[in-house]
């Protein structure tokens, strides 16, 4: 049995578009290495999405007494839709444009991997 966290975050104020740019650059790859990227990538949500793995992170070893960090890769990172705030801009002639300010949720997965290279190679 794989142990497995999950982290979520909701109603995040930046637009789903920027925050899976970040994202995509973490799937897939083991938590020390997501958070090294996570902590040099020049993007404002950046922050953000760090404070969702830590909480993967912290999430994983609270529930598994017998789990090693080390080892703890991101399963899968999931960006979807929040719900959108509709804004109105002062335009020309007495006229209004409507624009939408964006929100996302964030749904971080991780998972305890690599322990089957270990016991093959000791046999």
């Amino acid at each position: 049995m794989a142990a497995t966290a999950t982290a979520k975050s909701k109603y995040l104020r930046n637009s789903p578009q920027k925050t899976r740019l970040v994202t995509d650059l973490i799937r897939g790859k083991s938590a020390d290495e997501a958070r090294n990227i996570l902590r040099f990538t020049r993007k404002s949500v950046a922050r953000e999405v760090e404070k969702v793995l830590e909480s993967a992170i912290a999430n994983a070893t609270n529930r598994f007494e017998d789990i090693d960090v080390d080892k703890l890769v991101v399963a899968s990172v999931q960006v979807g839709d929040g719900p959108r705030m509709k804004r109105i801009r002062p335009a020309p002639m007495g006229r209004a444009y409507r624009y939408q300010r964006r929100m996302c949720h964030i749904v971080i997965n991780v998972e305890e991997r690599g322990g089957e290279t270990e016991a093959s190679t000791e046999e």
